[in-house]
């Protein structure tokens, strides 16, 4: 098999890899739950290389993402609910109803009535989107009542943000920062707890829950928890490259470096910055 410029060869090769008895034994087994993270993944690479206006990675990455594309739509054709073909159709039929203006009859000639346009057509959507998912018997459905507007599809870290602005819009809030310290220190105890049960779930639980707590401080601080964690990655890359540029000149490695030594240097890398 070659490679093509046609994405019916992309299809064809994930075809491939997911065929039960000649496949890769690695994507046979994955499910939209295990490849959901490497979804998320490739969309930020596409983001990074963006803001580094590196326009080859750019390519690149998209081909990334697009395979993820084709592989959820793979996984989607053998559980016989939908292929690529169906979410071709979906976004053409999106994009061209979304744009009456262009592709049909519509008066909305400036940007502010293209938007208003838009608006109207997204909310039409919404309600047919209800009423497909009530007959298939889903019936959890977040874009309803007074947290609706919040968007799932962003960070964990900024939903969760969204969430408790859009609360305290009607008094669902702490008045000050002290009692969600308080907070974090009995999220932090019941973290404690379920590691000693050893419950991978309910750890996960309690993770989350004082993570929630964490960016409810950051709000109540002015301090956007996203930019917040960003900036400790910087730190954590800068402190980090200290110890391996050290071990190096002294002819070590990272790998038979003891926990002690690299503490040392990463205690060495903080002094340094202040």
């Amino acid at each position: 098999m070659e490679a093509s410029r046609d994405i019916s060869r992309l299809i064809e090769i994930m075809a491939a890899l997911r065929d039960p008895h000649t496949g890769c034994p690695w994507d046979i087994v994955q499910t939209f739950e295990s490849i959901k993270p490497y979804t998320i993944e490739e969309a930020y690479e596409v983001a990074d290389a963006i803001e580094r206006r590196d326009l080859d990675d750019l390519c690149e990455e998209l081909g990334d993402l697009l395979l993820q594309v084709v592989y959820h739509a793979r996984m989607a054709e053998e559980a016989r609910e939908f292929s690529f073909g169906d979410v071709i159709h979906a976004v053409t039929r999106k994009m061209i109803r979304r744009h009456p203006h262009v592709f049909a009859v519509s008066d909305a000639s400036t940007p502010d009535a293209v938007k208003v346009q838009w608006d109207e057509i997204k909310a039409e959507e919404k309600r047919e989107r209800a009423e497909r998912r009530a007959r298939r018997g889903i019936t959890e459905d977040f874009s309803r009542g007074f947290l609706g507007s919040v968007q799932r599809s962003q960070p964990a870290l900024t939903e969760a943000l969204k969430l408790q602005q859009r609360a305290a819009k009607v008094g669902f809030d702490w008045s000050q920062a002290e009692p969600i310290l308080d907070k974090i220190e009995e999220e932090i105890g019941e973290l404690r707890e379920a590691l000693r049960g050893g419950r991978k779930e309910k750890v996960k639980e309690e993770l989350g829950d004082l993570i929630f707590a964490l960016v409810n401080i950051g709000r109540h601080v002015d301090a956007d928890p996203e930019d917040a964690l960003r900036g400790t990655n910087t730190k954590f890359r800068r402190r980090f490259s200290y110890i391996e540029k050290e071990l190096n000149k002294a002819g070590e490695t990272l790998e038979a470096a003891t926990l002690e030594r690299m503490e040392a240097l990463w205690q060495e890398a903080k002094g340094g910055e202040r």
